[in-house]
């Protein structure tokens, strides 16, 4: 969990709104999230980036098989997967992969360029230094 990477408009709204604590407090040990406090909560929560928000959520997403046709693929981070089998689960009830990392592409590439690197997290307190 320590390696995540986010946006560059992501980590921009990160430094926007959490200016103090990039530069006066620290980091959470490597090993996990950055901004993870001491009592494990996060740091950031109410602008926490896209891949925290949709963490341990049931996914789905279309892709394309060696034969040209396209499948349905489903997935759950492992600490998430008790529970009922995903492929049972209501379509309403996973997360649907695609139109809202289109519409952060779309945001990125209007404000930067579009292949801009992803930013680390734990990078974010580096840079306010």
């Amino acid at each position: 969990m320590d390696d995540l990477t986010v946006l560059p408009i992501e980590a921009e709204l990160i430094r926007s709104r959490h200016g103090t604590l990039l530069r006066e407090g620290t980091p959470n040990p490597a090993g996990a999230c950055a901004f993870l406090g001491r009592a494990g909560e996060c740091r950031i929560y109410a602008d926490r980036p896209y891949v925290c928000r949709t963490q341990g959520l049931p996914l789905r997403w279309f892709s394309e098989d060696d034969s040209g046709e396209i499948r349905e693929r489903r997935g759950i981070c492992p600490l998430n997967a008790e529970g009922p089998a995903l492929e049972s689960l209501p379509e309403g009830n996973c997360w649907l992969i695609g139109p809202t990392e289109l519409e952060l592409a779309n945001l990125q590439a209007e404000i930067r360029d579009p292949d801009e690197s992803r930013v680390a997290l734990r990078a974010l307190f580096d840079r306010a230094r």
